[in-house]
């Protein structure tokens, strides 16, 4: 699955648990087709005492399938495909197919 996505752009999930929710994208997983997102997918892990020093249970983000998440549209918020084009330079840039905007990296 090839992907629009890069690190820092801010996304919408459209499926699951937390549908609707919107985050920034920490990383993304080009080998398992997965993106960390800000926020979002957040699950408990318990760690021990003996590994950390400290026992607790830390609440963080799980990766999810970037089948699940769109580009936040610039303009109005809502989530939008991504198509590519070329802007008057020449250069490849991404543009957000509900509005029309360029879509800046």
């Amino acid at each position: 699955m090839s992907t629009r996505l890069k690190k820092g752009d801010k996304v919408v999930v459209t499926t699951g648990k937390d549908k609707g929710a919107t985050g920034r994208v920490l990383l993304v997983d080009t080998e398992r087709d997965r993106a960390l997102v800000e926020g979002v997918n957040l699950v408990k892990r318990h760690q021990s005492a003996q590994k950390f020093g400290e026992a607790a249970i830390i609440e963080k983000e799980a990766p999810i399938h970037l089948s699940n998440l769109m580009m936040e549209d610039p303009k109005d918020g809502g989530p939008t495909r991504v198509r590519s084009g070329v802007d008057k330079d020449g250069k490849k840039v991404r543009i957000a197919a509900k509005s029309g905007v360029v879509i800046p990296d």
